[in-house]
């Protein structure tokens, strides 16, 4: 069986072990990749009808608007969907998609290069961190051009992101690559970093802050409507809102369940996207906005 996800790549990780040892009869494939591709993807395999993927895991809520009565996703039918610390009620859309956790990003930096850390966006802006700092693309996925409308919107404005743009800064296709670079020292800070956990938790000298105002992405996964393996998607589904899949996946993120060692937050209590620069054509208006200001 065939997860895609836009989770982090340790968490995917954990999340296969303890599936399989929960049940050794599934062998769980990974593919992790951004959101545009990973539905490229499952786009052309519900055209075609042939699916490879099972389940997925994304954060494109206007992919989601668009296929909650299609057959894209299957009707998720997992008991624990129904306990009532997943709270159904908030965390289940047209009982298609489930909320799975969440990301928390904010300003990433290594502590060998930079330490005196990052607090606010103007912290970038400092001479010397010219072209030293790196971004996440905002044409990648709609949640970062949702990240980008809360730095302008709680830091300064489009001013500051031109002002960023103006350091020079390395442009990656998404937060994971960001914290690679680094982790490895290749930049010393990141506007659109997670935890790092894995890192710092492998000796690397990285140190992470949320920001006065936090912002998150929220995880959904579902069912694929192709999947040559529909029960044993389920039964990963399923899986994903129990508590050892919560306790795999939630490290240094924000979990679906409460209570769970190492999770930073309730997935449920983080902010919906701003659908007005997340969808539609208010997505393409500001993309480009942002395209044309980071060239």
């Amino acid at each position: 069986m065939t997860i895609y996800s836009t989770q982090a790549a340790p968490r995917l990780a954990a999340l296969e072990g303890a599936f399989e040892a929960a049940y050794p009869a599934i062998d769980l494939e990974v593919v992790r990749g951004v959101d545009a591709d990973l539905l490229s993807k499952i786009d052309a395999e519900s055209r075609s009808g042939k699916g490879i993927g099972d389940v997925a895991v994304i954060t494109d809520v206007s992919w989601m608007d668009a296929n909650n009565d299609t057959d894209a996703a299957g009707k998720l039918i997992g008991p624990n969907f129904d306990n009532p610390e997943y709270e159904r009620d908030t965390s289940i859309i047209a009982d298609r998609f489930f909320l799975e956790g969440a990301v928390l990003l904010g300003f990433g930096w290594n502590t060998s290069l930079l330490p005196s850390g990052i607090s606010t966006p103007q912290d970038f802006l400092e001479p010397a961190l010219k072209g030293k700092i790196g971004i996440v693309n905002p044409a990648t996925s709609p949640t970062y051009l949702d990240y980008y409308s809360h730095i302008e919107k709680y830091y300064g404005g489009r001013e500051v992101l031109e002002q960023i743009a103006d350091q020079n800064p390395r442009i990656y296709p998404s937060n994971q690559p960001l914290a690679q670079a680094i982790a490895s020292g290749e930049i010393s800070a990141g506007l659109m970093a997670d935890p790092m956990l894995p890192n710092k938790e492998a000796g690397a000298p990285v140190e992470w802050a949320a920001g006065e105002h936090i912002w998150g992405a929220k995880w959904y996964g579902l069912v694929l409507g192709t999947s040559p393996h529909p029960n044993a998607a389920q039964v990963l589904a399923n899986f994903m809102v129990s508590q050892p899949g919560q306790d795999a996946t939630s490290v240094g993120y924000s979990s679906a369940l409460p209570d769970v060692e190492g999770s930073l937050a309730r997935a449920q209590e983080v902010p919906d996207q701003n659908v007005e620069v997340t969808t539609g054509d208010g997505a393409e208006r500001y993309r480009d906005e942002l395209e044309k200001t980071f060239n």
